[in-house]
């Protein structure tokens, strides 16, 4: 298994470890529902280098991104960032990603999910037509997740960067704990508010930024928190996770991410796509939490008042918020509306859901 840099520094801190997308991370440290409302109330760290970074430059980078991916990289000024996705020749998605514009028209980070980094890269790759200068730097970049509503408060000391009014999907970039070429993005995966530090693993970087923020946070605190609290985070908000709410085989619009499907310009699937939104999709992605008592899981089977398959959950939990089952789940059309009357198969027995809106909490 691969470390990320923080590694030991999680083993210091007693983190439950374990393998995620081929990586030995932290799950939790003083518990899930603990880490949960630390994000949720104040501010708590990430440790989410595993993801992947690829630099694109040069006069075909932009129309690489467009071919490929299905929002409009091209309303893209220096310092924004946008939400979009890979799609396949099916119209399945290769991936999730985030685009940063460093330098319009030019010069382009993208964000990727760590269980895709190679199969993303080979995608660029074999479609690079347009010899777009690329450079996988994933192994060499260090990202740290400060979330929560008092996040940037306490970091706003670090860096003469104007952090605090950082809009939503934007960025910037310079010295921050005494490190230089820091970029730090309001892009985040919790709905907490915060921001995301990269910055280059070298001489010392990791410690001296961990070591900074913890100095001037914990006093405050700020928590470290593991993958388990950044699910339950990302679900009560209704955020897709790669592998469980979409994969290859399941379409945008399916996903209800629709609104990051630009038909103004060509890319991959895009017909495939167009007749899906024509015609209407025959399944589509949802909310629900249950009226009855138990606990949603990935693969659960989504019924009808009748027994009749319907569906599966894809991403489930006990919302610590809420202290209710929630969950995701594709089910038929029909069932899709708000309100709608479900049930899940908890071992032997259907429990009642119901459709519901995002954000859960």
């Amino acid at each position: 298994m691969k470390q990320t840099p923080f590694y030991q520094k999680h083993v210091a801190l007693g983190a439950k470890m374990a393998e995620f997308a081929g990586y030995n991370m932290p799950i939790s440290y003083s518990g899930i529902n603990d880490e949960h409302a630390t994000v949720r109330r104040n501010a708590g760290v990430f440790d989410i280098s595993h993801m992947g970074e690829f630099i694109l430059k040069g006069e075909g980078a932009l129309p690489l991104l467009q071919k490929l991916t299905t929002n409009d990289a091209s309303k893209l000024t220096a310092g924004k960032a946008q939400y979009s996705c890979l799609t396949n020749n099916n119209g399945g998605i290769v991936d999730d990603l985030v685009i940063y514009c460093i330098e319009e028209n030019k010069v382009y980070m993208v964000v990727v999910n760590a269980s895709n980094i190679q199969k993303d890269w080979n995608w660029f790759t074999h479609h690079n037509t347009e010899r777009a200068e690329m450079h996988n730097i994933s192994d060499q970049t260090c990202l740290l997740a400060i979330q929560g509503p008092n996040a940037t408060r306490i970091l706003q000391p670090l860096t003469d960067l104007d952090i605090m009014n950082l809009k939503y999907y934007t960025f910037v970039k310079g010295t921050f704990a005494g490190v230089d070429n820091v970029l730090i993005s309001a892009t985040g995966y919790t709905g907490s508010g915060g921001v995301e530090i990269y910055f280059e693993d070298k001489e010392g970087a990791a410690d001296l930024i961990w070591d900074k923020i913890f100095e001037l946070g914990a006093p405050q605190g700020l928590k470290p928190i593991g993958l388990g609290a950044r699910d339950t985070l990302r679900l009560e908000m209704g955020f897709c996770l790669y592998g469980n709410d979409i994969d290859d085989t399941t379409s945008p619009l399916e996903a209800g991410l629709g609104w990051i499907t630009k038909f103004t310009k060509e890319f991959t699937a895009r017909d495939i796509l167009q007749d899906q939104k024509e015609e209407g999709v025959a399944r589509k992605l949802v909310g629900f939490e249950m009226v009855e008592k138990a606990i949603p899981r990935h693969d659960y089977e989504i019924k009808d008042f009748s027994g009749m398959t319907i569906g599966k959950v894809t991403s489930g939990t006990q919302s610590p918020t809420l202290g209710k089952g929630i969950g995701l789940g594709y089910v038929s059309k029909v069932f899709s509306g708000i309100d709608s009357k479900i049930y899940v198969k908890v071992r032997d027995r259907l429990v009642q859901a119901k459709v519901v809106k995002f954000p859960f909490s």
